[in-house]
């Protein structure tokens, strides 16, 4: 099960979507690649992105103060955009995508001191 946040015409769903294909039976998940940028020690927080997709658009520059919901960043995966939220308060110390960057599930986009 992975939680996930939808936004339909402007209105933000918050779902839990089950992964098809888990469970005994499945194979093991491959490891993650090498290529994916960590955060640097000392830069703060990962933002992982929540799926695989297309950086379209971001909305914050480093240091700039977010608060805990603030849009950050729109993904597009499927012809479908995901917006991306800060996931807590603090000043955004690093931005590790641009817009028209592929990126994977879990990679951070981003990190969040304080």
């Amino acid at each position: 099960m992975k939680k996930l946040r939808v936004t339909v015409q402007g209105k933000s769903y918050d779902v839990t979507v089950e992964l098809l294909g888990e469970g005994a039976a499945a194979p093991a998940a491959p490891p993650a690649p090498a290529s994916i940028p960590s955060t640097p020690s000392g830069q703060g927080n990962p933002i992982a992105s929540p799926l695989a997709g297309k950086v379209v658009s971001i909305g914050i520059k480093i240091g700039q103060q977010v608060t805990e919901g603030d849009e950050i960043m729109v993904l597009e995966a499927m012809k479908m955009n995901t917006h991306v939220y800060a996931p807590g308060t603090g000043k955004i110390a690093d931005i590790q995508v641009q817009p028209g960057d592929n990126v994977e599930e879990g990679q951070s986009l981003a990190s969040l001191e304080g």
